[in-house]
């Protein structure tokens, strides 16, 4: 590794130098840049092949072989972009123990929490509390701390347990200081080996935190119903009156709870405004916090995002406290890591490129994109670019306000309901060119990406022991509903004026831009994966070739552009500490999502775009915890409900499973020089049926809850009857 940067540097011990940062570029940038120097060489002969056969070759189904040009040209297009993050990747190191010696601790900034939630039930109350205290229990000054609990769900039971919260705060805090605990999560440490040989006091502790998750808990199932029966404090009664009968999560007054350093904000809903998701939410927390701390920096984290290590505020100090970077920088992303995943991450539920593989080298251009939690924001990012700031609509929300009144007195709670209220976007910037970004399902996403196109740069700190652990789904159903509610919001960046080829381009550059563009090209991507998946098999059951055989000097291009690209992800995979079992579940995952959620995200953006509302593609599964537990840790897929998504799926493998019968028999009766011309296509078809083995384990060998219902193969069966019909339609015309 050869070294660029060091921080600002202080002097200790004489005339020794202490950096508070470094980065280095990877020796791989070298190994990279010769493999993308071969592999375009070796594209631009394969789309020469292909105009050629398209040209010349009449003994090929014209249309079929125009398919696959086409998937070919948009998988070139989607290769182009990921190289973008091999030109320069980085790694970076923190010295947090110069960090005291740079800045003293009354001199270090301050730091808004925000934590967002919006469902007691899908996202029960006491994860979140766990992250709050989490938090709260950093090793840092604890008045330069402030935790905004963002409740989009507006519910009594989310209120009750940060109360309870507040008073276990009080004895939780200081025990972690005092023990200098690593784990400052409740829960992970009082069911760690570290708490089993503790001190009496450690064991108090538990049994106050068990008897407040049992209070929460019942609080939650009853919806906290009779407040008598749980407040006793007269002055909390009345902020739980403002729960009234024509109170509903979707149209209700804003409600801020000032429990010292931990303020519960629920911002203003009515039905005849639009609420703009979690980025609404999240703008309403910029103002609010404004108005009460104005902390000039910002944390933002999902509710089951705890910290795990109390070092983190720390270390991304030691970049926004650097007079080098800080003018110019916007945020600090750490990588989202997923606790609790099986050995083998059956659903790619670590996403690895997307949070540790892309973002290194994004980090050596102009900075990692913004991916929704675990990031550290200057607050002035907000507001305008680095060379010219936005004035907001009043002077308390400005980046430079200097807050003088207490946090609870009456002017300060007046002013943060006036800026919580549900209409207070109207006629303003904000999602536009103040706070977080609008327009988008991914609004994380379109967040980052909108303060680089303005200048702004981001820093990517990935430390050896994970920053923030989170959590991931264990069913397919919820990772494709997720994943489908990414494709329609990256695509509506894509086609909107904003779009990452055009203005992304012009105010990055061509590199950044195209890093940028990977993502939002992905539900296109739909298109060649779902060719892939049937054109070549059609094609093969009709006995027409569409690539070259075997004794073709051309076959070799083929058998090398797979292999190559492949052993190039899986070197990248390893070298972030993968493993192949991973590795494979990961690009298996990716053929998958080609036929499933990025083709359902593609269809949605495009009918919700003709006006035509969608419904019914959001499944919920309704089986039992511990049996979806049970079949997850031992790697078995989990299909178990109807939907939608698994039905181009199931007719992939199907239709696979059929064209590969098929060719080996052919091999077998025929021989191989009659069937040079298909062995390509047999190659293919083999491919896919390797990584549809879950799905014909769902369709036939299991009974269990979990299975593939038979709605769905039968469904899929005639379609695939239908298909094969129309395909030999295709090849008589």
């Amino acid at each position: 590794m050869d070294q660029d940067h060091q921080g600002p540097k202080t002097k200790g011990g004489g005339a020794t130098t202490r950096p508070l940062h470094t980065h280095k570029v990877l020796r791989r940038a070298t190994v990279n840049h010769l493999y993308i120097v071969v592999y375009t060489a070796a594209l631009l002969a394969l789309l020469y092949h292909h105009g050629k056969t398209l040209l010349f070759n009449s003994s090929s189904s014209p249309i079929f072989s125009l398919l696959t040009f086409v998937a070919d040209l948009a998988l070139g297009f989607a290769w182009a972009c990921t190289q973008c993050f091999l030109t320069r990747p980085i790694r970076r190191r923190e010295y947090v123990e110069n960090l005291r010696e740079a800045v003293k601790e009354r001199e270090l900034p301050a730091v808004d929490i925000f934590i967002c939630t919006a469902d007691p039930h899908k996202e029960p109350p006491i994860g979140t509390v766990n992250t709050a205290l989490s938090v709260m229990a950093y090793d840092y000054p604890p008045e330069k701390v402030s935790v905004f609990v963002s409740d989009d769900g507006g519910a009594q039971a989310t209120l009750f347990a940060f109360m309870e919260a507040a008073k276990f705060a009080r004895h939780w805090l200081p025990f972690c200081r005092d023990n200098q605990l690593v784990e400052r999560c409740p829960q992970v440490y009082f069911s760690s080996s570290s708490h089993s040989s503790s001190s009496q006091e450690a064991d108090k502790l538990k049994v106050m935190y068990e008897s407040m998750k049992a209070r929460i808990e019942n609080a939650v199932e009853r919806g906290l119903a009779a407040v008598e029966d749980h407040i006793e404090d007269e002055e909390m009664r009345q902020v739980f009156a403002k729960w009234t009968p024509a109170f509903t999560r979707y149209d209700h007054p804003a409600i801020i709870q000032v429990l010292p350093n931990l303020i519960y904000v629920s911002r203003e809903k009515s039905r005849t405004h639009h609420h703009h998701f979690k980025a609404g939410a999240l703008n309403a927390l910029v103002r609010v916090s404004a108005t009460m701390t104005n902390a000039p920096v910002v944390l933002t984290l999902d509710c089951d995002s705890y910290s795990n290590d109390p070092q983190t505020v720390r270390r991304a100090m030691c970049y926004f406290c650097d007079p080098v970077t800080r003018p110019t920088l916007a945020y600090v992303q750490f990588p989202q890591i997923f606790r609790g995943l099986n050995k083998g991450d059956i659903y790619h539920g670590e996403h690895k490129r997307l949070y540790q593989i892309n973002p290194i080298a994004m980090d050596g251009l102009q900075g990692p994109n913004y991916v929704g939690t675990g990031c550290f924001f200057q607050r002035r990012a907000f507001f305008g670019s680095p060379s010219s700031v936005v004035q907001s609509e009043i002077a308390e929300l400005s980046p430079y306000h200097v807050v003088e009144k207490p946090i609870g007195s009456t002017e300060v709670l007046e002013l943060a309901h006036q800026v919580a209220t549900s209409n207070y976007d109207d006629q303003t910037e904000w999602g536009s060119r103040l706070g977080f970004r609008y327009g988008s399902l991914s609004e994380d996403f379109n967040t980052g990406y909108r303060m680089h196109c303005i200048g702004w740069r981001s820093i990517f700190c990935h430390p050896e022991s994970p920053a923030f652990l989170g959590d991931s789904p264990v069913t397919l159903i919820d990772f494709l509903g997720q994943n489908k509610r990414w494709m329609h919001g990256l695509l509506g960046i894509f086609l909107s004026k904003y779009s990452t080829i055009t203005y992304g381009v012009r105010h990055m550059g061509l590199t950044m831009g195209l890093a940028y563009t990977n993502n939002p090209c992905w539900p296109i991507l739909s298109i060649p994966l779902t060719l892939y998946a049937i054109i070549p098999q059609i094609a093969l059951l009709n006995g027409v070739s569409l690539f070259p055989k075997v004794s073709d000097p051309w076959f070799v291009l083929y058998i090398f552009l797979y292999v190559a690209a492949n052993m190039k992800d899986l070197l990248d995979f390893m070298l972030e500490k993968g493993t192949f079992q991973r590795w494979w579940n990961s690009q298996r995952m990716w053929m998958i999502c080609g036929v499933s959620s990025f083709l359902f995200g593609f269809a949605e953006y495009t009918l919700s775009s003709l006006g035509i509302a969608v419904h019914g593609f959001n499944v919920t599964s309704k089986l039992q915890d511990d049996e979806l537990k049970k079949r997850y840790d031992q790697g078995v897929f989990e299909f178990g409900v109807a939907s939608p998504m698994f039905v181009p799926l199931t007719m992939a493998a199907l239709i696979n499973l059929v064209s590969l019968i098929t060719g080996l028999m052919g091999i077998l009766t025929r021989g191989m020089l009659q069937m040079e011309g298909l062995i390509l296509q047999i190659l293919v078809s083999g491919v896919v049926v390797i990584n549809c083995w879950p799905v014909y384990e769902g369709i036939v060998l299991r009974s269990d809850k979990g299975r593939m219902p038979t709605k769905i193969t039968l469904v899929a069966t005639s379609l695939v009857f239908l298909l094969c019909l129309l395909g030999c339609a295709f090849v008589k015309m």
